[in-house]
C-alpha cells in the first residue's frame, strides 16, 4: 500500500465487493483495504495484495477474458481498534455486506469516524431500501451527541445491476479470492449525496435524479430477471440463459421490461426516453441470455415473500404500469406464474417460504393471497386481478401421469 495513493475502505470481500467495487476502484487509483470476517479471503488478500476477476461473457466479444486487481489489502472485521483507524485514514468507505451484517458494520465504523478531521462518503453497494436512513439512525446511535453526522459523512445509495454467479466449490477451493462475473461494471450513485466534491471515477455513475434509477433497476432489471425465472420454470428450465434461448420466455420477459421502462418515461419524462429505455431492455435482454454466467432459476426467482411484497419488483411495477395508464396484461402473466414457481436448487431443495406462498395460494385463491399479502386493492386492481387469476389457471403445471 502506498501512502501517495488514496485509500478505499471496503467492507465486504464477497462477490460484488471483489468483482465490482475492488475492480472501479482499484483501476482509478485506490489503494483498497478490504475488511471481511472470512479468515481464508482476509488472509489471502495479506498475502497477495491481488486477485483475478474472471469475465463470464458468452455473448459478446470482450476483451480482457479475466481482470487482475492489484494494491489490495485484508483486515479482520473482528479487530475494532484496526477497523477504527483504517476508517480514521480513509478517503472514501464503501459497503457490500448485506442487510443483517450492515448495522454491525456501521457500529463498527462509529469509532474510526468519530475520530476523522476530514469529511467522508460511503458507498452502501446494498441494493437494500432504506439503506440510507437505516444506515443515519445506526450510526446517530454511536456517535457522540454532538457529531455533525450531515455535515462530516455523506451517505450515498447505490445501484447495482451486476449480474455474478454462485462460484463453483471447487475454484473457491482452489483459490478464495477468484470471482467470476459479467463484463459490466458499473455503481450507479446518488450524485447528490456526497459530501464534498464526487470523485470522478471510471465506473461510477453519478446520477442527480437518483430514485429514478432506482425504479429502473428494479421495476425493469428485477422484474425481468424474475419474470423469465417464473415462466422458465414453468418451461422446465434450469438456467436463466436456457429459458432466455425460448422465444415465449423472452417475449414474456420482454413485454413485462417494456411496459415498466414506458411507464418511466412517464413518471420521469426528464430522465428517460423511449430511445434510451429501448437500448436498456435490449441491454439486460443480451445479459439475461449470457450462458457462460451460468445464473440458475433457482436462485433468481426464489423468495417470492420479497418479490411478491407490495412495492417490490412485481407489484411495484403492476402499480406503475396501471397508474400510467400502461397495458399490465404482460406483468400479471408474470405475476401468475411466480405464484406456481417452485424451482429447486442443484441439491433439490426448495426455498421453503416459496412452499408457503404456494400453499396460501391454493387454499385462498390468487386474488385473496394478492389482497392481504401484497396489499392490492381489489376494488382499484380488480381488473388486474382478474387478469392474474386467470393466467394462474392456464399456466397450471400438468399433473405428472
Amino acid at each position: 500500500m502506498s501512502p501517495s495513493r488514496p485509500q478505499f475502505v471496503q467492507f465486504g470481500a464477497g462477490n460484488i465487493g471483489r468483482s465490482l467495487v475492488g475492480t472501479i476502484f482499484s483501476a482509478a487509483g485506490y489503494d483498497i483495504i478490504f475488511v471481511d470476517a472470512a479468515a481464508d479471503i482476509v488472509n489471502a488478500l495479506r498475502n497477495r495484495h491481488g486477485y483475478r476477476v474472471v469475465i463470464k461473457d458468452s455473448l459478446r466479444l470482450r476483451t480482457p477474458d479475466a481482470v487482475d486487481v492489484a494494491n489490495v489489502d485484508g483486515l479482520d472485521a473482528r479487530d475494532a481498534a484496526g477497523v477504527a483507524a483504517a476508517v480514521e485514514r480513509a478517503d472514501l468507505i464503501g459497503t457490500a455486506v448485506g442487510a443483517n451484517v450492515l448495522p454491525h458494520v456501521l457500529a463498527a465504523m462509529a469509532p474510526g469516524l468519530a475520530r476523522r478531521t476530514r469529511p467522508v462518503s460511503i458507498l452502501f453497494c446494498e441494493n437494500l431500501h432504506g439503506v440510507i436512513e437505516l444506515a443515519r439512525t445506526t450510526l446517530a446511535r454511536h456517535l457522540p451527541a454532538d457529531f455533525d453526522l450531515a455535515g462530516r459523512v455523506g451517505l450515498v445509495a447505490t445501484s447495482i445491476g451486476k449480474m455474478v454467479p454462485i462460484m463453483p466449490a471447487e475454484v473457491r477451493a482452489r483459490d478464495p479470492l477468484e470471482v467470476w462475473g459479467e463484463a459490466y461494471n458499473t455503481i450507479i450513485a446518488d450524485g447528490q449525496a456526497f459530501v464534498g466534491t464526487p470523485p470522478r471515477v471510471a465506473g461510477l455513475d453519478l446520477k442527480n435524479n437518483f430514485q429514478a434509477y432506482v425504479e429502473r433497476k428494479l421495476y425493469v432489471h428485477n422484474l425481468g430477471h424474475a419474470v423469465c425465472a417464473c415462466h422458465g420454470f414453468l418451461h422446465g428450465c434450469v438456467y436463466i440463459a436456457e429459458a432466455m434461448a425460448l422465444p415465449a420466455v423472452c417475449d414474456d420477459t420482454r413485454q413485462s421490461m417494456e411496459a415498466s421502462a414506458r411507464a418511466l418515461i412517464a413518471r420521469y419524462p426528464g430522465e428517460f426516453d423511449a430511445s434510451g429505455q429501448a437500448a436498456h431492455v435490449d441491454d439486460l435482454l443480451c445479459r439475461f441470455g449470457n450462458h457462460a454466467l451460468g445464473d440458475t432459476v433457482f436462485r433468481v426467482g426464489r423468495d417470492l415473500p420479497r418479490k411478491l411484497a407490495p412495492d417490490d419488483r412485481f407489484i411495484g411495477a403492476l402499480k406503475l404500469v396501471a397508474a400510467t395508464g400502461g397495458d399490465t396484461a404482460p406483468i400479471c402473466r408474470g405475476i401468475a406464474a411466480a405464484l406456481h414457481f417452485a424451482a429447486a436448487d442443484e441439491h433439490g431443495k426448495r426455498f421453503p417460504p416459496d412452499d408457503e406462498v404456494r400453499e396460501r395460494v391454493c387454499r385462498d385463491g390468487p386474488a385473496a393471497f394478492l389482497t392481504t399479502h401484497a396489499q392490492l386493492d381489489p376494488r382499484r386492481y380488480a381488473a388486474e386481478l382478474k387478469l392474474i387469476e386467470s393466467a394462474y389457471v392456464k399456466l397450471a403445471p400438468t399433473p405428472a401421469k
